[in-house]
């Protein structure tokens, strides 16, 4: 990373965010300051602001302070301070007093960043880790874009706080150029985007619940039909374990310990149950119900599994952030020998599925969390495995520190979409600890037990999450061999639909999907009907075509027309 992009980033993260906040406290002198830390692209604060809120109507007033903020140029200084003096500074302000307990806890140094005019005098400060730009007079281009509510540290149990987001970069330029960006995504927005193509819908009787259309399960079971293809081929065998199990296994496996406040609990027959957020314990119930030789191995298990989640109300977006989701799920049984070649097939698959679908991608290497089950040796041994693997691959890789899963290191894969974001979908996670919590073995060669390891691995991730890439990665334009329809017959009258109906026949019983568009409206309406739904082909029936045998086919996205035999069409929708 260039000292330019360093500079980015601080200035995003932690400079622009003390700005916004200095202003807000200058019209608002009475506020009480929670958190303010940032996204991927944007920095926030959150405010107690008692019962008057502020509104987006107020940026103006604050944009005007943040300029006239940035102009005074203040200084920017680093301070230290023992326990006792950061409470007597802050001992009005329960949020901040509640950070500093964090602070102390952790054995970390309390520190905070001023803003001092050129006499030397704080005009504002902050509890704050840092790094800083050296004044504000640094901050570059900027611009307050939404407020949302947020509870304090996200607890739904703690008071309920204002955020104000906003954005910063080194010139107007790249101002402007994010907020282009942020229109083109806008355009891609699966949520909307998948009402217009009829595939999925929400509803307020099921928040974070989809419900899928004809339309949208079509989409769904073509990518699945090229899943089962393609595992297949690499050698899996396929497993359904229950939605719901009982509260003890999931002790067993540590995601109550670890996991239970995104768990679903119910009780049947004065017994503790949980629906399940995960599909890993139920395969290891398989795996122990039979005896295992290293002749057996590796096994790999694949389950489309359904899993339920609890989510805030206020985390949940379409289908990226839901309370049910199928994870296409495998889990990989090995020799501690064969867990390299395993690793290895994983990413060969990897990179089918993801070519397939025009993604580039780079891997992360996430390391042991803080919240982690296992001794240290092994999750050492484990990573290094992983770093080993990845680096002879000759993937882009970097290391992601305190990300693994409680149980093991993960190799994670993002994959880079049309107009640059980057969304983790698959995942490998190499996890010894798990067949030492549920006692599984294999019989060796020596014909003594051995323990065997365990991979967990993703491709998709999440079906539904994978989907709402795709659309926003296609802006809606689907891969023809996955639209779920795939051809818009269009006759051009009444004495065209006979001939209309024998063209959809023929594509149908060729594996195609087409549909023919009412002819009560206008051609040109209808033209305009299959390009609004972005159906990759409209093929046009008249008097013409009757007589030459031919469609007149237009692609999506194109101006141009093309006079083309049916097997030509069947030819195009198979490329």
């Amino acid at each position: 990373m260039t000292d330019k992009q360093i500079d980015h980033e601080v200035m995003r993260k932690h400079s622009g965010s003390h700005i916004m906040t200095f202003a807000v406290k200058m019209i608002r002198p009475d506020i009480k300051l929670g958190v303010g830390p940032w996204t991927d692209d944007m920095f926030y604060q959150d405010f107690d602001f008692g019962e008057e809120q502020l509104s987006e109507k107020d940026f103006k007033a604050i944009e005007k302070k943040m300029r006239w903020i940035v102009n005074k140029d203040f200084k920017i200084v680093r301070k230290e301070f023992t326990e006792a003096e950061a409470r007597k500074i802050w001992a009005e302000d329960p949020f901040k007093c509640e950070l500093i307990d964090g602070i102390v806890q952790r054995g970390e140094q309390i520190s905070a960043y001023d803003f001092e005019d050129p006499t030397g005098r704080v005009v504002y400060r902050d509890i704050c880790a840092g790094p800083h730009l050296e004044s504000t007079g640094k901050l570059g281009a900027f611009k307050l874009i939404k407020i949302a509510g947020a509870y304090w540290r996200g607890d739904a149990s703690k008071p309920s706080l204002t955020r104000i987001y906003g954005v910063a970069f080194e010139d107007e330029e790249k101002l402007k150029a994010y907020f282009d960006f942020l229109e083109e995504a806008a355009k891609r927005d699966h949520r909307k985007l998948g009402q217009e193509l009829d595939l999925f819908s929400f509803h307020d009787e099921g928040p974070g619940f989809p419900f899928w259309h004809p339309n949208g399960m079509t989409l769904m079971n073509r990518l699945l039909t090229y899943w089962h293809q393609k595992h297949d081929e690499y050698g899996y065998k396929y497993v359904q374990t229950p939605m719901m199990l009982s509260e003890d296994l999931w002790h067993q496996s540590g995601h109550y310990q670890n996991y239970k406040e995104n768990m679903y609990f119910t009780t049947i027959d004065e017994k503790g149950f949980a629906v399940k957020p995960m599909n890993c314990p139920g395969g290891m119930l398989i795996y122990r119900n039979s005896l295992h030789s290293y002749r057996d191995l590796p096994l790999r298990l694949a389950e489309l599994g359904k899993v339920h989640r609890h989510e805030l109300s206020g985390a949940l977006h379409g289908l990226f952030r839901v309370r049910a989701f199928t994870q296409d799920d495998a889990h990989i049984f090995c020799t501690e020998d064969q867990v390299e070649e395993e690793l290895n097939k994983v990413i060969d698959l990897a990179k089918e599925f993801y070519s397939k679908f025009g993604f580039e991608f780079h891997v992360e290497l996430s390391t042991k969390p803080e919240k982690a089950i296992g001794a240290d040796s092994i999750w050492e041994h484990a990573e290094s495995i992983l770093e080993k693997v990845i680096e002879k691959s000759g993937l882009e890789f970097k290391i992601n520190p305190g990300d693994g899963a409680f149980y093991g290191p993960k190799l994670d894969f993002h994959l880079k979409d049309a107009i640059g974001r980057t969304w983790q979908c698959g995942t490998v996670q190499l996890d010894f600890a798990m067949p030492e919590r549920f006692d599984l073995t294999y019989i060796g060669a020596d014909g003594s037990k051995h323990r065997p390891v365990m991979l967990h691995r993703v491709i998709f991730g999440s079906i539904e999450r994978f989907i709402g890439i795709l659309i926003e990665h296609t802006a809606g334009a689907l891969p023809a061999w996955v639209a779920p329809i795939q051809v818009a017959i269009l006759p051009v009258g009444e004495a065209n639909v006979a001939r209309a109906e024998e063209v959809k026949k023929e594509l149908e019983e060729n594996g195609a999907f087409a549909e023919i568009l009412d002819t009560r409206e206008t051609l040109s309406k209808r033209i305009r009907l299959a390009q609004t739904r972005k159906l990759p082909y409209a093929a046009i029936i008249g008097e013409k075509e009757m007589t030459s045998g031919k469609l007149t086919v237009r692609a999506y996205g194109e101006q141009k027309d093309a006079e083309i035999s049916i097997k030509s069409l069947l030819e195009k929708l198979r490329d």
